[in-house]
């Protein structure tokens, strides 16, 4: 066995671990732990900005919810003062109607009243031209002061019912 090549490549191999293994595994171990480390710190900083990611995504959606919230009750607020104010055009205009109708009704009444004075206007100027031409032919001296008395007599009567 001592002269087997093998046997001396293995003694060789064992001692050299043995005496340089201190010396070599310590930078080995160094080297590897700074490596663990660094992955470590690598994790733990994918972990941190995972956690923020999702932080962010909440903070977004809760942000999003809101704006829905706030654009579902913008249109519902639109959609009622939309409804107010179209009652309010609608009332307005069923009122701007109503006074156009009583502003015709009441120049109807006006014309009315102006077209019966005329036709009365007329009537009293033809009774008094037809009593112009008829009175003289039919009535006498002495009736015609009698007429003419009994009308001043009545004349505060007839002043007292037209002012009424």
């Amino acid at each position: 066995m001592f002269h087997v090549a093998g046997f001396w490549v293995a003694v060789s191999f064992v001692l050299f671990f043995v005496l340089a293994g201190k010396k070599l595994w310590a930078p080995i171990a160094t080297v590897l732990d700074n490596r663990a480390n660094l992955i470590r710190e690598e994790l733990d900083e994918a972990a941190r900005l995972r956690r923020e990611a999702e932080q962010m995504l909440e903070d977004a959606t809760r942000e999003r919810e809101q704006a829905l919230a706030e654009a579902k009750s913008l249109i519902e607020q639109s959609r009622v003062k939309a409804d107010e104010m179209a009652k309010q055009a609608r009332a307005e205009a069923e009122a701007a109607v109503r006074r156009h109708e009583q502003m015709a009704r009441d120049r109807i009444a006006a014309v009315e009243r102006a077209a019966v004075k005329e036709v009365r206007q007329l009537a009293i100027d033809v009774a008094v031209n037809a009593a112009h031409s008829i009175i003289p032919q039919t009535i006498d001296a002495q009736k015609a002061s009698a007429l003419v008395d009994q009308a001043l007599v009545d004349l505060p009567a007839a002043f007292a019912r037209q002012a009424a």
